[in-house]
Formats: structure tokens, C-alpha cells, sequence
């Protein structure tokens, strides 16, 4: 049993505040249990019941009589018929923390709640295992920034811990961040996916759109795996699947629906421009990544053609980790530009830019951050940034850049 403090820190804090809470992230992330760690005496309903899904569908106000407050509503997005009853339910009592809900599939959930809950309910996005929740050590106390104070307190929260090595580092990025694969180890590692990948096609696709071919769409699972920390190209992926550019859209849609990726927009000074370019795709479980795209092992994924875009994507996953555990939105982008300068993460946070690369040395150098300059053109500050490595202790590579072990994120 892994102890998740700062998620169950913003769930107790935010249950003081609101009415409804809403738990949302990929299946089999631990959302229901992370509720049940959080203690009190509540009702537990899950709408996986068929039965249970029938009564909250047809006869809402009936199914909240049977299961009242406080209570924990599990895969609540097979009723939408429910929200306008919650609505009615704590307008009436208006108590904090009356309704925990959870749900795996964020963009669904949220047009409905955006109709029927508007300033009555908290969401929280939940992913996977953060890297300090496995290590069993403190998370740093604040999201991530390539700050000195960050890093100051981020080495404090380590504290004795041991650096990972090489080879067990690739060990929990081929391992993935689902609680079950964590525990289960490497000899059930792929029944697990190959059961994860099932039930997903089955229940969240099938639940979100009519997806006539299934073999068509497992086969864009794995395209787009195999392109994780990469722009998004929708001929390259709708040729290797053998579907339409508008089918291949869709789908990625449906995956980013249902919390398997992330899809990271291009920085721009016009915020309108950063609708149209070309978005960066990050799975969100770099285990999930590793098992579509055949790798048999820790030490094969290190050595191929994936181990630095797998890299890439875990330590962007760590980092989108440590704001939204903290019910904090991730200013997060990247930039490119046409003369092929690219920063790897752009964080904006009050006025500053913050440039981020992600490499797979243990040696950085100021050259790895020779396009960070680029981003004065734009009225924002140019603030610290850093260059994340598999170096085993920090350093400083220029008056506001730092080279940060990835075993502090």
C-alpha cells in the first residue's frame, strides 16, 4: 500500500470548502482506494453495478435516497442523470464534503458538470505513482519549478534517499505508475496491460464513441505510443492505421478523454495562436507506452530507439504530477519555432517564462540550453531554468540554470 500525502492533503483540505468533490484520472490509478485511505464513515456505491447504474439513469432522486450523504460515487459519468439531483441535494444542505465522486473520463464528466455543479464541486485530476510515493519519501512541498528554492526544498525532502541508478530507473518506467503493476512486479507486468488495454477498448471507448473497428483503434494505441514526446502528425498516424485524418483526430480525442495522453500545446505570445499549432503528445504512463510498443524488458526499452522519448515522457509525467496532485493547473507548453529551435517545457507562472530541457546524460552542459534565449522575444520575463538529467546530484550550469537529478522530481 503506497501513502499518497499530497493527494490526500488536497482531498481533506478541499472537503472543507466544497460541497462536491470531483476525483477524475485514467482507470486502475487508485482513485477509489485513495478515497478509502482518506477515512470517515461514508455510503459506497460504485456505477460499474449494472443494477446501481440502472436506478441512478431512471430514477436519480430514488438512488440518492438510497445511498445519502455522506457518500463516495464511483465511475459516475454512466449517469449524467445525477448531477441535476446532486445540485438539488446540497443546495437543500449546503454541508462541505457531502458527495466524493469519481469518474475516468474528465472531458465528458466535465460539460456535464459544468451545467449542473458550477461553483459547488472541486476537481482534482489523478494520475499514477509519483516517483516519491514509490521511493516511500516526502514529495517536495511545491509543484515544480527550476528554481533554486525549489530544488533547495526538494533535496530537503530527499533527504538520505539514494539516487536511482540507470538500470532502475528504466526498471519503473517500463514497470509504469499503476498502483497494481507496481506491486505486481515484472512476472504480471504484461497481464496486467494486456487486461488494462482490454478493459479500456471495452468499457471507456466504447462508452464515448461508436469505434466500428476496435483492431483499427488498438492499432492507433500503438502508433501513438510509439510516438510519445513527439508533434502530433495526423497523415503519418491515420496512414500507419489505415483510417482518415478526421477518424485518427477523433480518437486521439478519445485518448486524451479518458486520461491515456496528454496533449501538450506550443507556447505563443498570442494565445489564440496557441489553439492551432501542432500539439505535443505525451502518454500519460510511460509503462502503458512501453507495453504497446513490444519492449520486453527494462533493459532492451533502455537500449532502443524509445529510451530517450520514454525518458522524456516520465519525467514530464512527474512534473505534471506534482501540479495536479496539488489541485493546481499546469501551465505547461513547448516551444518550436521554424527555424527548428525547440524547448522541451516551457512553465509559465506569474509573468515568467521557465525553460526546461530533458536529456539522458549524466553530463549537461550549457549547450543543452542554447535555445532558452529565444524566449525573450516574447513580453514575458525571462526566468531560471534547468536542464533534467540522470545526473546522481544538482548543479549549476549558469547563474539561473540548474542541472536537476530526475530522481528529485
Amino acid at each position: 500500500m503506497y501513502i499518497r500525502r499530497t493527494l490526500e492533503d488536497s482531498i481533506l483540505r478541499i472537503s472543507t470548502a466544497f460541497p462536491i468533490l470531483l476525483l477524475t484520472g485514467p482507470r486502475q490509478v487508485g482513485k477509489t482506494t485513495l478515497l478509502e485511505n482518506c477515512g470517515g464513515e461514508r455510503h459506497y456505491v460504485t456505477l460499474d453495478d449494472l443494477d446501481q447504474r440502472e436506478i441512478a439513469r431512471t430514477d436519480p432522486a430514488l438512488f440518492l435516497q438510497m445511498h445519502p450523504a455522506p457518500a463516495t460515487i464511483d465511475e459516475v459519468q454512466y449517469a449524467p442523470e445525477l448531477f441535476s439531483h446532486l445540485k438539488l441535494a446540497v443546495d437543500r444542505s449546503r454541508q462541505p464534503g457531502m458527495y466524493w465522486l469519481t469518474g475516468s473520463q474528465k472531458f465528458h464528466l466535465m460539460r456535464e458538470v459544468s451545467e449542473s455543479l458550477a461553483g459547488r464541486l472541486a476537481v482534482i485530476d489523478m494520475l499514477g505513482l509519483s516517483l516519491a510515493e514509490i521511493d516511500g519519501r516526502a514529495d517536495a512541498a511545491q509543484p515544480f519549478l527550476p528554481t533554486s528554492e525549489w530544488l533547495a526544498n526538494a533535496e530537503a525532502q530527499a533527504g538520505d534517499t539514494a539516487p536511482r541508478s540507470l538500470p532502475d530507473l528504466y526498471r519503473l518506467i517500463w514497470l509504469g505508475s499503476f498502483p497494481a503493476a507496481v506491486e505486481a512486479g515484472e512476472a504480471m507486468r504484461d497481464v496486467f496491460y494486456t487486461s488494462y488495454v482490454q478493459t479500456y477498448i471495452q468499457r471507456d471507448v466504447r462508452a464515448l464513441a461508436r469505434v466500428g473497428d476496435e483492431l483499427a483503434f488498438h492499432r492507433l494505441l500503438r502508433a501513438a505510443a510509439a510516438r510519445t514526446a513527439q508533434l502530433v502528425n495526423y497523415a503519418d498516424l491515420a496512414r500507419d492505421v489505415d483510417v482518415d485524418q478526421k477518424t485518427v483526430k477523433a480518437w486521439l480525442s478519445i485518448l486524451q478523454t479518458s486520461g491515456v495522453v496528454h496533449l501538450l500545446p506550443p507556447y505563443s505570445g498570442n494565445v489564440t495562436n496557441r489553439l492551432v499549432k501542432t500539439p505535443k503528445l505525451y502518454y500519460t504512463d510511460t509503462g502503458l507506452c512501453a507495453h504497446l510498443t513490444a519492449w520486453s524488458s527494462p533493459e532492451t526499452l533502455e537500449a532502443g530507439a524509445m529510451s530517450g522519448p520514454i525518458l522524456e515522457t516520465w519525467m514530464f509525467g512527474e512534473m505534471l504530477k506534482s501540479y495536479w496532485h496539488r489541485v493546481r493547473s499546469a501551465p505547461f507548453y513547448f516551444y518550436r519555432d521554424r527555424d527548428q529551435r525547440e524547448i522541451d517545457l516551457v512553465i509559465e507562472a506569474d509573468g515568467t517564462l521557465h525553460p526546461v530541457e530533458f536529456k539522458k546524460t549524466a553530463r549537461p552542459s550549457q549547450t543543452d540550453t542554447r535555445h532558452f534565449q529565444t524566449l525573450r522575444r516574447f513580453p514575458a520575463n525571462l526566468g531560471p531554468g534547468a536542464v533534467v538529467c540522470l545526473r546522481e546530484s544538482a548543479m549549476r550550469l549558469g547563474s539561473d540554470l540548474l542541472a536537476i537529478p530526475a530522481g528529485l522530481l
